[in-house]
């Protein structure tokens, strides 16, 4: 198996899982494999995929596992705790095919039992494909003389970094091995990674909170001008304060800035950036705390968007001062390798509200167009209903 946790996973899926539960049992949802990087899949992946997905329904959730989440994320029921202990995958739920050397991959079911493959899924794609085509990356030896440059030359910018890296990493072993350093060379500089199975390992704070499909859901279900507010409130109404870093982007910022009212701007913690021209992004969300007369030092960006250094480095210098800040860093920590990352995404494309007579398609409206997805009919009723 190349997968042997369960936990093996971003932490943000089973955080929405665990409200999905709670709040919409009954929901379904569709997802669909996006091949941005246009990379051509050798013959016979397909199989390969396969196979390692079939082997995915023997993961489970051991004791240790489940008294690990329930020290360390005591905002997660213990009824929580006990459905994700009997949880399965089910490899029938994924639809897997290829015509010469483009891979199609479908995701079906009901929502709270499909929203965790998105993430081994694509770690599965990006471990495959460079085993079926032969690609060799650099040491062991090298990849943590890489990692521990890295960690290094942030500890020198005074900040704090997470790995976001799982999605579209080389391998676990080179995942395992990256984290181990960052909590090796650290220090405080490193304070978590959004992988449950590899912070369990390592002693570290599992990082996330919710994802784009949260709000696109809402949107099926609620209308996209309701679907960022109500997004919020249930998110408040599950956790009550904690897990308090709020997505900005999936119907663009300054829609997501209107309906993040004092209330809501009080009680997160702060805002996740994910698309767009980050400077811009925290210029508008000083001017939105200080609007509502909150300071702004008090708050935290989280800037996630395509990380590397020099990119860190100018945000840090740009925000110094003027508004919190930490940084996921994803494929330059986990895929820095000698070898040119997959640029792939999986996305929730359709969704199907609880009794609801058929599926709605969802979009994706994030600050750079080019990251849209979706219908191209329900991106420009979207865009329509938003006066974008």
């Amino acid at each position: 198996m190349i997968l042997n946790a369960i936990l093996d996973n971003d932490f943000y899926k089973f955080t929405m899982q665990h409200c999905v539960v709670k709040l919409f049992p009954k929901a379904r949802a569709r997802y669909k494999f996006i091949n941005r990087g246009q990379h051509v899949f050798p013959p016979g992946f397909n199989v390969l995929l396969r196979r390692a997905v079939d082997e995915m329904c023997n993961l489970q959730l051991t004791r240790e596992e489940k008294d690990y989440l329930a020290v360390t994320c005591p905002y997660l029921d213990p009824t929580y705790l006990d459905f994700l202990q009997g949880y399965r995958y089910h490899p029938s739920e994924v639809h897997i095919s290829q015509q010469g050397g483009e891979l199609e991959v479908h995701v079906d079911g009901y929502w709270y039992r499909t929203i965790l493959w998105e993430v081994p899924l694509m770690s599965l794609v990006c471990e495959l494909y460079y085993q079926a085509t032969g690609q060799q990356r650099v040491t062991d030896d090298e990849v943590i003389q890489i990692t521990r440059r890295k960690i290094e030359r942030y500890k020198d910018l005074n900040i704090t970094i997470a790995d976001f890296g799982t999605r579209r990493r080389h391998s676990l072993a080179v995942h395992k091995l990256v984290v181990q350093i960052l909590r090796q060379y650290g220090d405080k500089t490193f304070i978590g990674t959004s992988n449950v199975h590899l912070a369990m390992l390592n002693g570290v704070k599992p990082v996330g909170t919710h994802a784009h499909e949260w709000f696109m859901f809402h949107a099926a279900k609620y209308g996209f001008k309701m679907a960022n507010m109500l997004g919020l409130e249930y998110w408040v109404q599950v956790y009550r304060g904690d897990l308090g870093i709020a997505l900005s982007d999936t119907y663009t910022t300054p829609v997501f800035f209107e309906q993040f009212d004092k209330k809501f701007a009080k009680l997160f913690d702060g805002v996740r950036h994910d698309s767009g021209d980050p400077l811009q992004f925290a210029d508008q969300t000083i001017r939105h705390y200080q609007g509502k007369g909150i300071d702004p030092l008090s708050k935290t960006i989280i800037f996630s968007d395509g990380l590397d250094y020099n990119k860190v480095a100018a945000i840090a210098a740009y925000c110094r001062g003027r508004i919190g800040m930490s940084f996921g860093i994803g494929t330059n920590f986990t895929n820095d390798v000698g070898l040119t990352p997959l640029n792939i995404v999986i996305k929730m494309y359709e969704a199907r509200p609880e009794d609801a007579p058929r599926w709605t398609p969802v979009v994706k409206l994030s600050d750079e167009k080019g990251k849209y997805t979706g219908d191209e009919k329900m991106i420009m009723l979207a865009k329509e209903m938003l006066q974008l």
